[in-house]
C-alpha cells in the first residue's frame, strides 16, 4: 500500500518562545482526526522570515495510507 506524508514546521516563536506541550498536543490530535499518524519528530534550526540565522523548532511528520 502506499503511503502520503505531511511535514509540519514549528517554529518556537509560533508558541510563546518555548514549545508548548498543550499547542503540541492539539497538532497532533488535529491531525489524527485526519487520519495522519505521528511517524517523527525532530528538533531542528527552523529558518526565519527575516534576517539571517534560524529559531529552535520542531519538525513533525505524519503518514497515513492512501
Amino acid at each position: 500500500m502506499a503511503h502520503q506524508y505531511r511535514v509540519v514546521e514549528l517554529r518556537e516563536g509560533l508558541v510563546g518562545g518555548k514549545l508548548s506541550g498543550d499547542k503540541l498536543e492539539k497538532i497532533l490530535n488535529e491531525n489524527a482526526a485526519q487520519g495522519w499518524q505521528l511517524k517523527t519528530i525532530t528538533a531542528t534550526e527552523v529558518k526565519g522570515r527575516v534576517g539571517p540565522g534560524g529559531v529552535e523548532g520542531l519538525l513533525i511528520t505524519f503518514e497515513r495510507q492512501v
